[in-house]
């Protein structure tokens, strides 16, 4: 072991010796699944009620609830639906809580899926710009904050920047975000974006 000691500031002190803050963030956490759940129901009723028809896959999709600690050294919820993960292809909607930072909604598509969604995507440019989504512009698919190396406004790019964007990359991810501070309001926004 080393010879220096590995000390604690006051700050962390403060909290490692107080289990009340990390019982508060594991009720918040839950209350996020909960969200989520309900959340999940309500898209689905929305599929019904504008009688939307996807290809059976994913139509068929159930939602997945996923949990994690570390997205950028910060908790984080995730819910999927609907959604197809494969090797190459990908089309999901997937809604993302992050710790400290907002909610996401965001449209992933890859592979067979973004072949097909193109055209639509390109058509719908204005509306995208004027609701105030964002487009990704990372070369990773996998990224999920919305720093402008990752995600800028639609309304940024002009239409032909926008559709060179979408025909040039092999993935396209439409996104929008949710502040923490209307989480009274964030089922029913998020449900909007959706």
């Amino acid at each position: 072991m080393s010879a220096a000691k590995i000390r604690l500031s006051e700050k962390e002190m403060g909290l490692v010796t107080n289990a009340d803050w990390i019982l508060t963030k594991n009720i918040i956490l839950d209350k996020v699944i909960e969200l989520f759940s309900d959340l999940q129901i309500a898209q689905r009723q929305s599929f019904l009620e504008l009688n939307l028809h996807y290809p059976p896959p994913f139509s068929f999709s159930s939602p997945k609830i996923s949990r994690g600690e570390n997205y950028k050294g910060l908790p984080y919820r995730v819910l999927d639906y609907p959604a197809i993960f494969g090797k190459e292809d990908i089309m999901a909607i997937r809604t993302l809580f992050w710790w400290g930072n907002f909610f996401s909604i965001t449209l992933h598509l890859a592979g067979e899926y973004k072949k097909r969604g193109e055209e639509k995507l390109i058509a719908s440019y204005q509306t995208l710009a004027d609701e105030g989504y964002a487009i990704c512009v990372h070369e990773s698919q996998w990224e999920h904050h919305f720093g402008s190396a990752n995600y800028l406004p639609v309304d940024s790019f002009s239409k032909s920047q926008f559709t060179e964007l979408i025909s040039s990359k092999n993935f396209i991810k439409i996104a929008a975000t949710v502040q923490l501070a209307e989480w009274d309001d964030a089922s029913h926004l998020l449900l909007n974006f959706f």
